[in-house]
Formats: structure tokens, sequence, C-alpha cells
């Protein structure tokens, strides 16, 4: 069975379709990544998944159950969890304390709990593996806004992973990046592929075809094509979408 699937999705706003009958599905353990030209529909997509807004029609199925009406912070609940395009850290906190907000609310704790923080060693333990993984460890009580822009996604990525997600879903993770700080995030979704199951949308196509086991490629709101990189890369539906029969 699917981790997450969608049968027949559809988002129209008004008479434009920006999703058009979609039935895509994610298997645990996969790394999955959702692509299509500018004007696609990925990213709409990608908000039906996480639940930012519900599907005009079809289903969104997680686990076997129907969570298309499912607000985002439920979703986050169950184990769906997400890094945003732009980053959604707290500026003025310190690395630690952006990640252990996130623990603590995975937790159940309510945020009275921040002037009793350090005796709550089983978040803190928490919160530290996950600055280990994420190898953010060295810059932990830095100001948030003052560290690197690569260093500042791979902590975006930290909040998520702080809600212990089954399913990880990652918007544009190098986005803005250096090739530098590309190398390092490809690097770090590869490492943590191994524990997580990921899907993303990317638009750096060495990027998705370096590290995904599967790809959907979306455009004008439709699924025209879906496989391995080597098929995608074959594929002249897809050719034709990003360069009228050049190669992707």
């Amino acid at each position: 069975m699917a981790l997450l699937e969608t049968k027949s999705v559809t988002k129209a706003y008004g008479a434009l379709l920006a999703v058009s009958d979609v039935s895509f599905s994610i298997h645990s353990g996969k790394i999955h990544s959702i692509i299509g030209p500018n004007g696609a529909g990925k990213t709409t997509f990608f908000n039906l998944l996480a639940g930012v807004y519900p599907p005009t029609s079809g289903r969104v199925l997680f686990e076997g159950k129907n969570i298309s009406k499912m607000k985002q912070y439920k979703r986050a609940r169950i184990g769906i969890g997400r890094s945003y395009q732009v980053t959604s850290i707290f500026p003025e906190l310190t690395v630690r304390e952006n990640v252990r907000v996130a623990v603590q609310s995975r937790e159940g704790h309510n945020f009275s709990a921040f002037r009793s923080a350090e005796s709550l060693s089983e978040c803190m333990d928490k919160t530290n593996a996950i600055l280990e993984e994420m190898g953010l460890i060295a810059m932990a009580d830095q100001i948030a806004s003052t560290i690197p822009y690569g260093s500042q996604r791979s902590l975006d990525v930290a909040i998520a992973l702080a809600t212990e997600p089954k399913l990880l879903l990652l918007d544009e993770p190098t986005s803005g990046m250096s090739p530098q700080d590309t190398r390092k995030m490809i690097h770090l979704i590869e490492r943590i592929s191994e524990r997580y199951t990921i899907a993303l949308i990317e638009h750096h196509m060495s990027v998705v075809m370096s590290i995904s086991d599967k790809i959907t490629v979306l455009n004008q709101g439709e699924v025209i094509a879906e496989g391995s990189p080597g098929e995608i890369q074959e594929n002249d539906d897809v050719k034709k979408a990003y360069l009228g029969g050049g190669t992707v």
C-alpha cells in the first residue's frame, strides 16, 4: 500500500484548473520528485498534499485514510512534515530554540515550557540529535537570522524533522543556494532518506536526476509522465514540455 496517494485530485479556481485529475502515489522509503515547467501546477499540488487547502474534487489518502479535508496542522500530527521554499524559521530565536519549539509542539508541551526547557532532558536530547544529524550543532546557540543562508535552509528541514514525520515534503530545498550549498543539501537529503520517505519539488534537474527513485512530471496541471530518472530523461512529452523537444 502507498504511504500517500491521490485519486483523481483536481483543484479549480473558477474556470482555471490548477491541478486536473491527478492520481499519484508515494511509497515508503523512496525519494519521489515532482517536476514541471513554470506554471505546471507543482506548488498547488504540493499544497494539496500538505493540507494548505482541500481539493475541489478527488481524494488524498495517507496510510489508507482519507485526509482530503484535514487541516495542515492535523496532517503534521499524523506524520506529514514539510519544509518551505521560503524558510519558516523564527529569525530571532537561536538555532537550537527553533528546533526545540518544534520538538515541544510534537511532544504536546505548551509554550510555558520555555522557562524550564533545560529541565526537559528528553526534549533537549531530541533537539540536539536533530541538530547533529543536520550538521547544525556547531551553530546551535547562534541567532537563526545570522547563520548562512544554506544553513537556514537546513534549519528549515530540521524543524520539519522535529515533528517526527513519516513523510517529509520538501519544497524547492535548494532554492537560492550556491553550488556548494546545493551539493551539501543533496548529501543531506540522501542521508536522511535512509530514515524518511521524501517527496520534493525541485527545479534543478541535476538535483532531481541524482537523488530521485521516481519522478512525476506535471504540465498544465496534469501528469504527463512518471518513472525513473532515466525514463524521464528519454520521454518525448517531457522534452517537449521543457524545451520543445530538447534534452531534459
